[in-house]
């Protein structure tokens, strides 16, 4: 059985984890779910795991594809079930997707793995962006955040913790909300079903000294005076090399910080490099690649080179792999990470 408990010891760096131990982690998270976890059971006996797992990551991730190892999307969404484990004993919570660009789908998080993702996101923050160095204890993070209820407000609420901040937590019903902002003007919007949202935003700006909000790009037009926001912290819809640069027009005094979400893994940590908007998972636990088909086999991608989204979601409580339907660069390791990112990625139509 692979526990947290093992993990957690091994786990002390997030920034400082090597190719070879990704990969033995990999290896003992698809033994573990093999001979665990409903789905993944049926794949014991067809599935050589000696033959997935020999060369370099980059090798074993196109041989977990190349083994036609991905799972379908209709299948996990309807069938969510069949990724737990059997007789797992740790603290799970069922999570909904935002709804905010296709269909809701579920997925179970154990609470040791969000300990964990916030860890990686607080030394990410602080080695990238020196947030430690702008708050403490005489300078107090005041935060704002809207957004989904479930993992996204748990994250950002341990996250503004973690700094000995305070935050007010704005809840709001996501389903369907990208077509509507294409549909129609920010201001209806915000005059209708996110009229509430626009509301309290107004109050707690009136009352409080705010210095951190975490949000979309199209709800910082309720920020009052962009001059006193210390930090900006971005996910959802809109977030483009253009679009940063136009923000930090606007929010001169702040650090801007982007970030990729996914319901299954949470929050992947972004930064603006060379013209793009790059990404870099959190390992072991996430690793993505760009892959791109040749024939009936995928390869990744190479540096700079556009591909299909490659998902691996590695953990004791989970094993997901997938093909998403986005697009995205290979890009290099760039301190402080020692592993491949992604850049620039744009949602398609449909998934595989």
């Amino acid at each position: 059985m692979l526990r947290y408990k093992d993990i957690i010891e091994e786990y002390e760096n997030p920034l400082n984890i090597s190719e070879k131990e990704t990969v033995e982690y990999l290896r003992r998270v698809f033994e573990h779910h093999f001979d665990s976890t409903p789905y993944w059971k049926k794949m014991k006996g067809k599935i050589e795991l000696n033959q997935i797992f020999e060369g370099s990551l980059n090798e074993v991730f196109e041989n977990i594809f190349n083994a036609r190892l991905a799972v379908d999307e209709n299948y996990l969404r309807n069938n969510w079930l069949d990724f737990l484990p059997e007789n797992y004993s740790g603290r799970i919570r069922f999570y909904q997707s935002s709804g905010t660009t296709r269909e809701r789908a579920i997925g179970h998080w154990a609470y040791e793995y969000l300990k964990l993702l916030v860890k990686y996101l607080r030394v990410s923050f602080d080695e990238i962006y020196g947030l430690n160095k702008k708050y403490d204890e005489n300078h107090r993070m005041r935060a704002i955040a809207h957004g989904p209820y479930g993992w996204y407000q748990e994250e950002i609420s341990e996250l503004v913790w973690s700094y000995g901040g305070l935050l007010y937590f704005i809840g709001v019903e996501t389903d369907g909300i990208k077509r509507e902002l294409e549909e129609k003007k920010l201001e209806d919007v915000l005059k209708g079903r996110l009229a509430p949202l626009a509301r309290y935003t107004k109050r707690i700006f009136e009352r409080d000294k705010i210095n951190t909000i975490r949000t979309g790009p199209q709800m910082l037009a309720l920020v009052p005076e962009p001059e006193n926001i210390e930090t900006v912290i971005l996910s959802g819809l809109g977030i483009t090399v253009n679009s940063l640069k136009e923000i930090q027009k606007t929010f001169k005094n702040s650090t801007i910080i982007p970030l990729y979400g996914y319901y299954a893994f949470g929050d992947i940590i972004g930064m603006l490099k060379n013209n793009e908007v790059v990404y870099y998972p959190n390992y072991p636990f996430t690793i993505v690649f760009p892959l791109v088909q040749e024939g009936k086999e995928y390869r990744i991608a190479r540096y700079g080179e556009r591909g299909r989204m490659g998902l691996i979601i590695a953990r004791p409580e989970l094993l997901i792999v997938k093909i998403e339907d986005e697009s995205m660069s290979r890009v290099p390791p760039v301190g402080p990470f020692g592993w491949d990112g992604f850049g620039n990625p744009k949602r398609g139509k449909r998934v595989i």
